[in-house]
């Protein structure tokens, strides 16, 4: 045990005793970090409000048996325009209570943690209306759980896919359909956030098939996630 320095997005807060609150990060190096930052209640904190969530912020914490201690924060993104959007703010708070879940203590996940970082940051700059949903089909993947889009998940028939199917994992051809009706732009939005087109995709202008893309995105996630999210609302 001793001090160590980390990057992390603040995921989550809770108050403990008059002054003091334990803190929930995702950090590059340690995965998720559960510290207590003492005093941060106060007027006079020096960096209470930079532990807020949603900010992004390097750490200098020292390692304790169960909860680890904060004993400097400094800011590397405030990401001003989503604390300023309430619109924004709830879709990015889908996306912390989704690592929240899938992200391990202590156990290191640096890509999760980079991927949160670069939504967050494509969520400041623009109210693209796939970010989020982008960035849940994108965990889900390198959570091993990418879904089947290049041909039909159950016969194997690389014909026309006209629904999908979370049980089953991916799209299914006319013949074998089941699960929730899925249109071609829909598929064909999925294919490119998934495929290395993901800038492309965020520049799609909102319509019934980003709709789709969303809807099915949180699904997918609370599927994968066995719970509901309570921020999922937001994609109804």
């Amino acid at each position: 045990m001793g001090l160590y320095r980390d990057q992390g997005v603040v995921l989550r807060t809770i108050r403990l005793g008059e002054a003091d609150r334990i803190v929930t990060l995702v950090t590059e190096g340690r995965g998720k970090v559960r510290a207590v930052a003492k005093g941060v209640r106060k007027t006079r904190s020096r960096f209470g409000s930079r532990l807020e969530p949603v900010s992004h912020v390097a750490l200098l914490l020292y390692e304790g048996r169960e909860l680890d201690v904060v004993t400097q924060a400094e800011t590397v993104d405030h990401f001003r325009a989503i604390r300023e959007d309430l619109d924004r703010l709830a879709r990015a708070t889908a996306m912390l209570e989704a690592v929240d879940h899938l992200a391990q203590e202590r156990e290191a996940n640096a890509r999760l943690y980079r991927m949160l970082v670069g939504a967050l940051r494509a969520l400041a700059a623009s109210d693209a209306p796939l970010v989020v949903p982008a960035f849940f089909w994108k965990v889900l993947a390198l959570e091993g759980f990418e879904p089947v889009l290049d041909r039909c998940v159950s016969c194997g028939d690389a014909a026309e896919l006209v629904a999908f199917d979370l049980g089953e994992g991916g799209g299914l051809c006319r013949s074998c359909r089941q699960g929730v009706a899925v249109s071609p732009e829909a598929v064909d939005l999925m294919r490119r956030i998934l495929g290395g087109d993901l800038a492309g995709a965020l520049n799609q202008p909102p319509g019934p098939a980003t709709h789709e893309v969303a809807h099915l995105a949180a699904q997918a996630m609370e599927h994968h996630l066995e719970r509901r999210l309570r921020a999922g609302a937001i994609f109804d």
